[in-house]
């Protein structure tokens, strides 16, 4: 039985150093990947390009080893249009967005039906009785017919990606002859941004470099449609710290649209324009740089400040991350530009979408002011701007496992 149990033993150190074995291999082989990933830097200025392609690859996120190959590289031949026109934006939000609930007079005292019926500020109002709501016009016949009839309304809304069922009586405001539901509603947004890149075979644009949120929910509004327009800049609200600025402009309505909106993402408003527009100071298309090449450095913005005249100004790139994945604020920036700052004071609201540019290459976009710091803010990569427009950037080119 000793004889046995030594013999035992002996086989199962002999099968745990055989798992050792293979964990320290596997450990070997993932240790090169990860190896691999955090030192792509290191090696970006020794290694071709094809070996630079191979890490870029790595990095872009595959977490388990590829039965084949994937080089990935900017296509060569990709040139897009810079922007920096001044825009005007207008989206129309799919059914309506709850805002806000108010109460109703009534003779038993105030009350708010939509919010006894459970629905939330930031709800969105998809159907009214199995009927679509596309606007808030849509939304008053069903509210008196309800109230007269003394039937509640059956509404669909959407929170949160789910959606909900919720029965509402309308009911009648005192002193008035009409019928409320108590709730604040909206079916749209508007406002001014800046035009960041035009893809000139297919037309896709990207603008604004960030989401645009309903102002009193904060949340993403959802795109049912919209269209952008030109903007004229009638004058500038200086910013300073713990104030940001604004450009004060107006909608150019009798220039026509220059293109709808299909998307509105953290990236920003995307789109079809319906032809190439020019800046007047940069109208060439130019390459860009991915997150990995932009320098810390000098480089410059586009963007209006007085009427449509499009100028480029002088800032600072004081660091870029090397993005792995779509993120939003990869670039932290400077204004250096003496007039600029003269002028603004910096960054102000509206220059949302104001290309960067650096030596020769569109790298971002800019998209935030500092609070307390008005000469900086934060830019988006264009890779990730691109990426949400559907403007293929990479060359992806199969090849047989070695």
């Amino acid at each position: 039985m000793k004889f046995g149990a030594k013999e035992s033993d002996s086989l199962v150190k002999k099968v745990n150093v055989h798992r050792i074995i293979k964990i320290l291999l596997l450990l070997f082989i993932v240790g090169i990947g990860v190896f691999n990933i955090n030192q792509k830097n290191v090696f970006s200025s020794t290694i071709n390009k094809d070996q630079q392609s191979e890490i870029v690859n790595v990095a872009l996120g595959m977490n388990e080893l590829p039965s084949k190959k994937v080089d990935v590289k900017v296509l060569n031949h990709l040139r897009i249009i810079p922007g920096g026109q001044s825009i005007g934006v207008k989206l129309n939000s799919v059914g309506v967005l709850v805002v806000g609930h108010h109460l109703v007079n009534t003779s038993s005292g105030q009350k708010s039906p939509g919010e006894i019926a459970g629905i939330k500020v930031g709800d969105m109002i998809i159907k009214m009785n199995g009927k679509q709501i596309e606007k808030m016009s849509d939304v008053l016949p069903f509210i008196q017919k309800a109230g007269k009839y003394g039937k509640p309304i059956k509404i669909t809304v959407k929170r949160e990606g789910k959606y909900y069922t919720k029965m509402l009586q309308p009911i009648r405001d005192q002193g008035r002859d009409s019928y409320r539901i108590g709730l604040y509603i909206r079916d749209s947004a508007s406002g001014i941004g800046t035009m960041t890149f035009i893809e000139p075979n297919s037309l896709k644009y990207g603008a604004l470099g960030h989401v645009i949120s309903d102002s009193d929910t904060r949340k993403a509004i959802e795109v049912e449609d919209g269209h952008i327009v030109y903007s004229t800049v009638t004058a500038i609200e200086k910013g300073s710290d713990g104030s940001p600025g604004e450009k004060i402009a107006h909608f150019a309505l009798d220039r026509g649209t220059i293109g709808n909106i299909t998307s509105n993402s953290p990236f920003g408003i995307f789109g079809k324009v319906n032809s190439t527009i020019d800046n007047g100071i940069m109208s060439q298309p130019l390459p860009i740089a991915l997150s990995n090449e932009v320098k810390k450095g000098p480089a410059k913005i586009l963007t209006v400040i007085h009427d449509n005249k499009v100028e480029a100004f002088d800032i600072e790139i004081v660091s870029s991350i090397q993005q792995k994945f779509p993120s939003t604020k990869g670039i932290i920036l400077k204004v250096t530009d003496k007039r600029l700052l003269k002028e603004t004071g910096g960054i102000v609201q509206g220059m949302s979408g104001s290309p960067i540019i650096q030596n020769g290459k569109l790298i971002g976009a800019v998209t935030h002011v500092f609070v307390n710091d008005s000469t900086s803010g934060y830019g988006v990569h264009i890779e990730w701007m691109l990426d949400e427009a559907k403007v293929p950037i990479y060359d992806y080119q199969n090849k047989k496992a070695s």
